[in-house]
Order: C-alpha cells, then sequence, then structure tokens
C-alpha cells in the first residue's frame, strides 16, 4: 500500500486521539492534521493536501457535509470518508451528493475502518453494510420516479397510440384498433413526438420501451 496521508476531522479530542492511534498502528498510513471544526477542515485540507480526510459529519460552525463539498470540489484527489454516530437517511443522501467517497458508522471496527480507508485510497466507494439496502432502495425510487415522469405530458389516449407504435403498428392499423381516423391518429403521432422531444416514431418506441411504458398503461 502506497503511503497515505490523512486529516482526521471530528470536534472530540478523545475520538481524534483514538482515531489517530488507530490509524498510525497501520504501516504506511500518518495523520498529517488534526481539525475539530468545519472551516478549520477545509482550511487543513488545503494546506496539506492529504489523500484521505476521515471526517465527522457533525462538526462545530458547520456541518462535515459542507466541509466535504469544499475540499472534493478544490481536491478532486483527496477522498472523503464520513464519519457518524447514526444512520440517517437525509445525511448519507447528502454525503453522497457532496462527493463523499465513504460513509461509515463510528460503531465500525477497527479492521473495517483500514479496509475502508484503504478503498477509498483505490478511488473505491464505500459504505457502511447496513446502509447499502437504503442506498438500494432510494435509486429504484428515483428511477421509478423518473419514468412515470417520462409520460406525464401524454393524454391517455396518446398512450395508447405511443403502445401501437412500439408494437410497430401503422397509422391506419392504429385507427382501426382505436376506431380513430387515420388523420387524428397522425395528429397524436405529431403531439407524442414533440412531447417526448424525439423526432421518428423508432425514436418514440425506443424511449417508451426504455421508460417500461407497459407499466403504465
Amino acid at each position: 500500500m502506497t503511503h497515505l496521508r490523512i486529516l482526521l476531522v471530528d470536534d472530540h479530542e478523545v475520538v481524534r486521539l483514538g482515531l489517530k492511534s488507530l490509524i498510525e498502528r497501520h504501516p504506511g498510513f500518518e495523520v498529517v492534521a488534526e481539525a475539530s471544526a468545519a472551516q478549520e477542515a477545509v482550511q487543513k485540507a488545503l494546506a496539506q493536501e492529504p489523500d484521505i480526510v476521515l471526517m465527522d459529519i457533525r462538526l462545530v460552525g458547520g456541518s462535515g457535509i459542507e466541509a466535504c463539498e469544499a475540499i472534493t470540489e478544490q481536491l478532486p484527489d483527496t477522498k472523503v470518508i464520513m464519519l457518524t454516530s447514526y444512520a440517517e437517511d437525509e445525511m448519507l443522501f447528502s454525503a453522497i451528493r457532496a462527493g463523499a467517497t465513504g460513509y461509515v458508522l463510528k460503531q465500525i471496527s477497527s479492521e473495517a475502518l483500514i479496509t475502508t480507508i484503504e478503498a477509498a485510497a483505490r478511488g473505491e466507494s464505500m459504505l457502511d453494510p447496513s446502509l447499502t439496502q437504503r442506498v438500494f432502495t432510494e435509486v429504484r425510487r428515483a428511477i421509478q420516479q423518473e419514468e412515470v415522469a417520462a409520460f406525464t405530458d401524454l393524454t391517455p389516449q396518446e398512450m395508447q397510440v405511443l403502445a401501437a407504435i412500439v408494437d410497430g403498428k401503422t397509422n391506419r392499423e392504429i385507427a382501426n384498433a382505436l376506431f380513430l381516423s387515420e388523420g387524428t391518429v397522425r395528429n397524436y403521432v405529431s403531439s407524442i413526438l414533440s412531447k417526448l422531444g424525439v423526432s421518428n416514431r423508432a425514436e418514440a418506441a425506443a424511449y417508451a420501451v426504455q421508460h417500461h411504458l407497459n407499466d403504465y398503461l
């Protein structure tokens, strides 16, 4: 393992001492600086340019999330691992959006923490196992919302016409199946293309399949 320079950030000195003692028992790990507040963490990160920042999510004078965002924006090669005492969904997703490479609970074992630091140094994202299911649940929910929104502008009749386009039906076949005139179908098709932002029937069909149209009929 390459020599890793680490910045410790926690507003409790005892916690920092414990982390430093643990980390520096590992060959190749060096704690190059410590900070107890958000702004101090950013300043020391910019001064030291550490490989890893191990940071409490709750700090004096601002949150660890704000400090994480500032550090990752200015030091893209520095990996930030967030530490927290509580499994809070809002904090978890805020940390991910802020650019954190890892998110672990303070109850983590010594061995697992070392593994997390090593993985972060390799550019791997690490998440406390107890939080993994929450992330997958949130991702699934976001995908479902995106798919529903994909057809929000279409009327029920346009949804039926789009489904027929996916099936490869011509305007005449769609008109016969839905008891409409061909002219009305042409208008529907034109409206569908405009609302979906696509240029032809093939693109409309691909869009519908990609966003699982059949689930919303």
